[in-house]
């Protein structure tokens, strides 16, 4: 599993498009195994609250969807609870590839779904990248205390 860190803060062009840290971009090519003209493939999701954006290897996408059933089990395509959420799942999903200069492309309603317009603050988190509205990630962020974890 990639280990993603850190909080990066770049432009989205006119066309959604927006570059991935340089850091995080040797990551997922390290983690695709791809040779340095290969392109490399990333899956882009909405957060299951509407939130963010989720950048996954597809490995990392299909584990984080499979993620869901674990309590179940596993997926069973008998059980329509479990075949409706993996189909929202993936239908809210892109896939997308890294351009020569380091960008990847998101989708017009992935953008409108998480309110990201001209800004957008790139997160590492181990496994994927999380992709927010400035403003909105500024307000999640101090809602946490990391003091009051400190001590029980």
């Amino acid at each position: 599993m990639i280990d993603l860190m850190g909080e990066y803060r770049h432009k989205v062009d006119v066309k959604g498009r927006v570059s991935l840290p340089a850091k995080f971009r040797r990551a997922f090519s390290e983690e695709s195994r791809c040779g340095a003209d290969e392109p490399v493939e990333l899956v882009v999701s909405i957060d299951p609250l509407e939130q963010c954006l989720y950048v996954f290897t597809p490995e990392g996408f299909n584990a984080w969807v499979a993620s869901f059933f674990e309590k179940d089990g596993s997926f069973n395509s008998r059980n329509r609870d479990h075949t409706a959420a993996r189909r929202l799942l993936k239908s809210r999903a892109r896939e997308v590839e890294i351009d020569s200069a380091g960008r990847i492309n998101i989708s017009a309603a992935q953008r409108e779904a998480v309110g990201i317009a001209k800004e957008a603050v790139i997160l590492g988190n181990t496994g994927y990248v999380e992709i927010w509205n400035p403003e909105r990630w500024d307000a999640s962020a101090q809602e946490v205390d990391l003091s009051s974890m400190l001590f029980d």
